[in-house]
């Protein structure tokens, strides 16, 4: 008979079992490889094409991303900044929950504008409100949402 599983074997043998000095180095107890588990990747949905880093947080429960005219005034403020609405990553905090951590792997933002307390991200350290500040190496502005 041929067990495959040693554990197996104290169901099959009543009694002690002992090892002989020289089974004592046989390499046959290797364990079995454990499947690797795959995280699937991060995908969230955003307005903008994020060509230069910078993330903008925004809490609107009725749209996907941003309402009509509060986007025409956020894209008024970036024009004047030299930004357009493809060097922005606009992200609805309402629509889809994410953590801090996750935004940042995911966006990989150099820049973070959030907009309304709303907003602000789970695991994230409060910015302080109107203060542009670094927080883990980005550029942190809290500011008021255009509501």
């Amino acid at each position: 008979m041929r067990v495959e599983d040693p554990n197996a074997l104290r169901f099959i043998l009543q009694d002690d079992i002992y090892l002989l000095e020289e089974d004592k180095h046989d390499n046959n107890h290797i364990p079995k490889p454990q499947p690797e588990i795959e995280t699937p990747p991060l995908n969230f949905n955003y307005l903008g094409a994020n060509k230069k880093n910078f993330l903008i947080l925004v809490n609107y429960p009725g749209y996907e991303f941003i309402a009509g005219d509060h986007l025409t005034a956020l894209e008024s403020v970036l024009g004047r900044k030299g930004h357009t609405r493809d060097d922005v990553a606009i992200f609805n905090t309402a629509k889809e929950v994410a953590e801090y951590a996750s935004l940042i792997a995911y966006f990989k933002p150099q820049t973070l504008l959030i907009l309304g307390k709303e907003s602000i991200p789970a695991g994230i350290k409060e910015p302080r409100f109107n203060l542009f500040e670094k927080q883990d190496g980005l550029n942190v502005l809290y500011t008021f949402s255009f509501n």
